[in-house]
């Protein structure tokens, strides 16, 4: 449990640094306060539960034709899918080209805080 606890805690400071350095570069990206980043965290979570492992079966033949690159597609189209359930929180994603680098960042910034999350763990 407390595993899982510091999991979401992570992913929620991940989408906050995301977020402050894609509006940096005026990239729609946006997550309001802490609270919309933790209501976020848990969408993010469930997309990527549910709905991510079936778009990587459908999508497996393209993606081995892009030697895995289609797989950025796929993460951003769920990142974005994310957003769009949270909107009213405040967790906003405006486009494809901001849903594929919040992906791209979000994968790095996460990795990164999570693995001194295990540290401390």
């Amino acid at each position: 449990m407390k595993h899982f606890l510091l999991t979401w805690l992570g992913t929620a400071i991940a989408l906050l640094i995301t977020a402050h350095i894609l509006q940096a570069f005026n990239i729609g990206f946006r997550v309001d306060n802490f609270s919309t980043a933790i209501v976020a965290a848990v969408a993010v979570g469930i997309v990527n539960a549910i709905i991510r492992p079936i778009l990587k079966l459908l999508a497996f033949p393209i993606t081995l034709l892009t030697f895995g690159l289609f797989t950025f597609v796929i993460n951003g189209f769920t990142l974005w899918l994310a957003s769009y359930l949270t909107r009213s929180y405040g967790f906003v994603i405006e486009g494809p080209i901001a849903a594929l680098f919040g992906s791209i960042v979000l994968s790095v910034i996460a990795s990164i805080i999570n693995y001194f999350l295990r540290a401390v763990e």
